[in-house]
Order: structure tokens, then sequence, then C-alpha cells
């Protein structure tokens, strides 16, 4: 399973994720494309998100495990 989100800080979202080693992430410059994006991320099977509201200037992924945290 893997996590999508979006954020204007990146290296705090990774920070706070448990610094995934698979850690991924995407630069936007308009809103309605990082929604999109990440809409799109979310209809894809094994994917999912947290409650977001953390910003959008960046998408980010990494695959869920024992030691991250969603």
């Amino acid at each position: 399973m893997k996590y999508v989100g979006l954020t204007d800080d990146p290296q705090d979202r990774k920070q706070e994720h448990g610094n995934p080693s698979d850690w991924w992430q995407k630069s936007f410059s308009y809103e309605s494309e990082a929604r999109a994006w990440e809409k799109s991320m979310l209809a894809q099977p094994g994917y999912r998100g947290g409650p977001g509201g953390e910003g959008w200037r960046y998408g980010y992924t990494y695959t869920i495990t024992s030691s991250t945290r969603e």
C-alpha cells in the first residue's frame, strides 16, 4: 500500500512520516494541478491518503510499512 499526500513543507512531512526510504515527491505551480494529481493517484488501486489540508506545493508518495506513520 502506498500513501499519497500534499504539503508545503516536504522535509517536515517526510520526518513526520518516519523518513520512508522510498519517499518520492513532485512539485506543483498551481493548487488545481496538485489536487488533480492527488485525486488521480488516490483513484489507483493500492494508494491511500490522509485528511489533507497540509498544503499543495508538493505531492509525495511512499510505501506504508510498520516503520512509517500515516
